[in-house]
């Protein structure tokens, strides 16, 4: 009996120690949050739905800013407009770090536009910028590109003849074909087998970078990374992409012409060459590798997540979808395609399109940053190096910022006259140094893509709206939708009683293809 007793003493004991031992002694004076387990760190508090449902509850109890470890790393929580603006644009020099990703840092080792940090970073991200604006980001050339492509998705859905289709496939094919155009200087037929097969692992690795499994390998990836698991075939999947990119490199360092560079990679191809007897140069090729995988697969997965998002909510509310329709309607007709100078002339449409990027919240927990010198933040100190989670959705979803914030209500972007108005919470580009370099090209996307489907097309649905589930299928990194069907019916007219003129004909404007005319920057 007294063995017995003496026995659960030391054990208890023995927990207590651990206990107590357990906060790993973290240098610097961080914010509080829960007492996490050693080598462990907080993976009690870790909910089965990942990290973003995690945090909500954390937030309850520890406010806006938290701490918590993943595994025996610290991260720094920042939740809701104000505490994400005072660090990422207040302080935006000091937390332009990015933080590390577990899955893909073995992949990219801190090269290429998004994984850089420091000078590769500025140096990298300056000439991307100012690549892609001589390529006609944010001018009417690229307006003209995106138009031509509305025109080949809306002659593909006329090719479905109204039947049911899922259309993750078709939209990850017309935003690729966007970017693609700039980085590769070419657009692809959307039933070539090979570009078909490149959408489905970018497709692919979106879903597991957003996994539940991947937000389990930050918190363990000290054991995950030598067992077999996602994260091998997330490797083998990059890799791939790499040796397509790659021999696509080679293509063009065969037909590069010095004076007239065609695309994206003609002209890092042509820096290389400049820099090339430069020892600290960054224009080396795995940087060109990487930058332009990152290109590619946040200007393909983003705008054409958000279309997906965007066709599920125009189902579920079909009222919208009507207002919607009159607007293009009213503002452009049935003859002409649409342009973006219609778009300030069509505030309904513009702020459904702004409310469908706030509600899809595609990077509910934002992309990691860390803090690049000692900080001051709050009242704490926050070493050279800490990781910082900006948490996006709590912005999007920010009650001091919209009215109704887990509901989708158009309403949100439009005053009491009905014209448009901006939301300083509105950032689904995220904000401050590290905003996304391809905000311009994804908000003509989305109104071109969106109003050249709408001016065609009635949308269908085996469902009827209230049985519509909006619950995404991942949500983690990144979010998607679930996987769901619809059928785009030829638009009637009540005032023609017949079918809309195609705004689309063959005369109008010539059909891109994969050996478009190439034209000098």
């Amino acid at each position: 009996m007294v063995l017995s007793a003496f026995s659960l003493l030391l054990g208890l004991t023995g927990l207590l120690l651990l206990w107590a031992w357990g906060r790993p002694a973290s240098p610097g004076h961080l914010p509080p949050g829960p007492w996490p387990l050693p080598l462990l760190g907080n993976i009690l508090q870790i909910h089965h739905k990942g990290f973003l449902q995690s945090f909500q509850r954390l937030r309850e109890k520890h406010g806006d800013v938290f701490t918590v470890y993943l595994g025996s790393r610290p991260v720094v929580v920042l939740c809701g407009y104000q505490a994400v603006r005072e660090a990422l644009v207040e302080q935006a020099e000091a937390f332009s770090g990015r933080g590390p990703i577990a899955i893909t840092d073995a992949i990219f080792q801190g090269t290429g536009v998004v994984f850089a940090n420091g000078k590769p970073w500025k140096v990298l991200r300056r000439f991307c910028l100012a690549t892609m604006k001589d390529l006609g980001m944010g001018r009417r050339s690229m307006e003209q590109r995106i138009k031509e492509e509305a025109r080949c998705l809306v002659e593909e859905l006329r090719k479905s003849q109204e039947a049911y289709l899922d259309p993750t496939s078709l939209f990850n094919a017309v935003t690729a074909n966007v970017i693609c155009s700039m980085v590769f200087g070419e657009r692809f037929d959307y039933q070539d087998p090979a570009f078909l097969r490149l959408l489905r692992l970018l497709n692919e690795t979106f879903i597991l970078l957003s996994s539940f499994y991947s937000q389990v390998f930050e918190l363990l990836s000290g054991i995950l990374k030598h067992l077999p698991g996602p994260h091998a075939r997330v490797d083998r999947i990059i890799q791939e992409l790499k040796d397509f990119i790659t021999k696509n490199i080679e293509k063009h360092r065969e037909t590069l012409d010095p004076s007239c560079p065609q695309d994206f990679i003609d002209s890092f191809l042509l820096r290389m060459d400049k820099e090339r007897f430069l020892p600290q140069s960054e224009f080396h090729h795995k940087n060109l590798v990487h930058t332009v995988l990152s290109l590619f697969f946040a200007g393909t997965e983003s705008s054409s997540t958000t279309l997906r998002y965007g066709l599920l909510l125009f189902l579920k509310h079909p009222d919208v979808t009507e207002k919607v329709q009159a607007e293009i309607d009213r503002v452009i007709g049935p003859k002409r395609l649409p342009a973006l100078e219609d778009r300030a002339k069509m505030p309904y449409t513009d702020a459904v399109i702004h409310e469908i990027q706030r509600y899809s919240d595609l990077t509910p927990i934002g992309v990691p940053h860390s803090v690049i010198k000692d900080t001051h933040f709050r009242g704490y100190h926050l070493v050279k190096g800490t990781a910082v989670y900006p948490i996006m959705s709590s912005v999007l979803h920010d009650p001091h910022h919209f009215e109704k914030p887990d509901v989708f209500y158009p309403g949100h972007f439009l005053d009491a006259e009905g014209n448009f108005r901006k939301r300083e919470a509105f950032v689904p580009f995220s904000m401050g140094k590290r905003i996304c370099l391809g905000e311009s090209l994804a908000r003509s996307e989305l109104f071109l893509f969106f109003t050249s489907m709408l001016q065609n097309f009635s949308l269908g649905c085996p469902k009827a709206p209230e049985d519509i589930d909006l619950t995404p299928q991942v949500n983690g990194i990144g979010k998607l939708p679930p996987v769901f069907q619809l059928r785009f019916l030829p638009r009637q007219r009540e005032d023609e009683g017949t079918q809309s003129p195609s705004p689309l004909q063959a005369s109008e404007l010539p059909l891109p293809t994969g050996s478009c005319e190439k034209s000098c920057l």
